[in-house]
C-alpha cells in the first residue's frame, strides 16, 4: 500500500510539528509514527488525527527532532494524547534550542513573561504546584538518576510533556553547585488579576510596594502564608515575583496563595475602593519606623491591607498618602532597621495573634 507523509502544524506552539506516515485507508503504521517537536495528538476510531491540520511537507523537512524514548499503547478515542495513556518522552541531551529557552526561563524576566511560563526547582515547590491546581506543562527529569517514588508518580500522574533530560544539564539548570535534581517543573504563569484575591470582612492582604530582592518576596509570601493572609500584591517597578530565587524563597507557599503584580498604587487603590462599595471596611494600615501606633496597638482584627516598602527607601509617597494609619515596630538593640520581610513577618504575627485572641474571645 502506498504511503504518504504528513506534518502537522499546532497554531498554539509555533515552530512545532507533527509527522504522521500512513496509508491510503489513513490507518497509521507504529512504526512510521515519529513525534517531532510535539505530539498533540488524538487517537480516533482506528485512526490518528492531528488536533490541527494545516498542510503538508515532505517529513525530510525536519531532521532535528528529538528522539522518541518511549511511546505506551493506544489510548481511549478523542482523548489528547496525554489523557489517552500515551507516554512519549523526548530526549535531550545537547544545549540545543530547548535547553535554551529553559534556561532563558531562569534568567530573563522578558522571556518568562512572554513565554507565559516560569522553570520551577525543587521537591515542595513541584508537590504544592500539582496539589493547588497550577498548569504544569512539561516535567524534566534525570536520565541518570534511580528516581523516587515521588517523581516517578509525578511523571505518572501529572498530565504535562515529559522530557528527558542528561544529568549534566539538569544540573545547569538545578540552581545548586552541589546538588543535580531529579525533577523540574515548567509552569504556566496566572493572571496578575486583582480578583483572584480572596475579599471578606476577614481579610487581611500583604502589599509589597517595589521590592528590589526576590528572596524578599518569597520570603514575605511564605509569612503571608504562614500567618493566614489571603494574598499578596506586588506593586510598581519591582523584582520578579516568579525569578527562581523568589520562587525557592516561598518555599512552595507561592502556589498556594494568590500573589498578584500591579504596575502601580492606583490600581490597588481603585480596587479597595471596590471592596469598600461591597460594604467591606478595609483598613489601609503602613509600616514605618516614624509610625504613631506600635503595631501591637494597632487593631488587626479588622479587615486590613497592609503595607510594606521598598527595602531602602519604604513606602511611596502615594501609598504614604492612602494610608489610614502608619505603624512601627518598636526596636531596642542597635539595629538601625529590619529587613523588609522581616519586618512583614512581624507585622502579620501579630494580626495573628489578635485575630486568634478574638476567635478564643
Amino acid at each position: 500500500m502506498d504511503m504518504y507523509r504528513f506534518a502537522y502544524w499546532d497554531p498554539r506552539r509555533p515552530g512545532r510539528a507533527i509527522l504522521v506516515a500512513a496509508g491510503r485507508d489513513g490507518v497509521p503504521r507504529s512504526s512510521s509514527l515519529r513525534p517531532t517537536y510535539a505530539y498533540d495528538l488524538l487517537v480516533g476510531a482506528g485512526r490518528w488525527e492531528p488536533r490541527y491540520s494545516l498542510g503538508t511537507f515532505p517529513l525530510r523537512c525536519r531532521r532535528s527532532a528529538p528522539r522518541p524514548v518511549r511511546c505506551g499503547r493506544q489510548g481511549m478515542g478523542g482523548l489528547h494524547a496525554t489523557e489517552a495513556g500515551l507516554t512519549v518522552v523526548l530526549r535531550v541531551s545537547g544545549r540545543n534550542a530547548r535547553f535554551q529557552q529553559w534556561k532563558a526561563l531562569l534568567d530573563n524576566r522578558t522571556k518568562r513573561q512572554r513565554r507565559g511560563e516560569f522553570l520551577v526547582q525543587g521537591v515542595r515547590p513541584i508537590t504544592m504546584a500539582v496539589e493547588h491546581g497550577w498548569q504544569i506543562r512539561e516535567l524534566l527529569y534525570d536520565t541518570s538518576a534511580q528516581l523516587s517514588g515521588w517523581a516517578r508518580e509525578a511523571l505518572d500522574t501529572v498530565r504535562a510533556e515529559r522530557f528527558a533530560v542528561s544529568r549534566e544539564l539538569m544540573h545547569e539548570l538545578g540552581g545548586k553547585a552541589d546538588a543535580v535534581p531529579e525533577l523540574l517543573a515548567v509552569v504556566a504563569l496566572p493572571e496578575d488579576d486583582l480578583r483572584r484575591i480572596p475579599v471578606g470582612p476577614t481579610m487581611l492582604t500583604v502589599v509589597f510596594d517595589r521590592p528590589t530582592s526576590p528572596g524578599n518576596i518569597g520570603t514575605l509570601v511564605r509569612s503571608a502564608d504562614a500567618f493566614g493572609a489571603g494574598g499578596v500584591i506586588v506593586t510598581g517597578h519591582a523584582a520578579d515575583v516568579y525569578d527562581p530565587k523568589a520562587v525557592r524563597a516561598s518555599t512552595g507557599s507561592l502556589f498556594a496563595l494568590p500573589v498578584v503584580r500591579v504596575p502601580s498604587h492606583q490600581a490597588v487603590l481603585s480596587w479597595v475602593a471596590d471592596v469598600r462599595a461591597d460594604g467591606i471596611g478595609m483598613s489601609i494600615v503602613g509600616t514605618d519606623e516614624r509610625g504613631i501606633l506600635d503595631a501591637a496597638e494597632y487593631d488587626f482584627t479588622q479587615p486590613t491591607l497592609t503595607l510594606i516598602g521598598n527595602e531602602t527607601t519604604g513606602l511611596s509617597s502615594g501609598w504614604r498618602e492612602a494610608c489610614d494609619q502608619l505603624v512601627r515596630i518598636p526596636m531596642f538593640g542597635s539595629a538601625s532597621s529590619l529587613n523588609a520581610a522581616t519586618a512583614a513577618t512581624v507585622v502579620l504575627y501579630e494580626s495573628a495573634r489578635q485575630r486568634a485572641a478574638a476567635a478564643r474571645r
